[in-house]
């Protein structure tokens, strides 16, 4: 493999792992394909590193490599993947809160009922909802007009109320 990477490259990339992992995790479903995704898009950008242009956001880079990679290989295989262990996913407030039972039960449903939305609407709410990113940061990773952006984001948060027992109201 030719490396072109700096050592600052490197460094970036390496930071980057524990979020590309989720977000593998919420296209793929199980850990070992999310991780086996997220090694093949890290080999990808080491080998593309001169493509990379310092000074923009390496994060929204590296989604959209791993979205291609994910798309890629869903149009190889014939078979269909398992579908998505909620268990997998990690939604997780990096023990900022959710020391309190009921605060492990929301996360807990949470990830279930992510795990339902397809996979278009997951992979906005990932990147806007659990890795912060802006709506227009969320386009430009998954090269995706603004408007899509918004419209997955609002049909996922509109699938997602009810199965959290939220009302457009309020708390049912």
């Amino acid at each position: 493999m030719t490396d072109h990477a700096s050592p600052q490259f490197r460094q970036d990339l390496v930071a980057l792992v524990p979020r590309l992992r989720r977000f593998a995790l919420s296209l793929a479903g199980n850990a070992a394909d999310a991780d086996d995704l997220v090694q093949s898009a890290c080999v990808k950008a080491l080998r593309n590193a001169v493509q990379f242009t310092p000074g923009t956001r390496m994060d929204s880079w590296m989604y959209r490599i791993i979205q291609t990679l994910w798309l890629d290989d869903r149009r190889k295989s014939s078979l269909r993947r398992p579908p998505l262990d909620p268990a997998d996913i990690e939604i997780s407030d990096e023990g900022q809160g959710a020391s309190l039972p009921e605060d492990r039960m929301m996360l807990a449903q949470a990830r279930s009922a992510m795990a339902t939305l397809p996979e278009g609407q997951r992979e906005v709410l990932a990147l806007v909802a659990i890795e912060g990113l802006s709506y227009r940061e969320t386009a430009e990773a998954l090269h995706l007009p603004l408007g899509t952006v918004m419209s997955r984001l609002s049909r996922a948060r509109e699938a997602l109320l009810p199965k959290l027992g939220f009302a457009k109201g309020g708390r049912q």
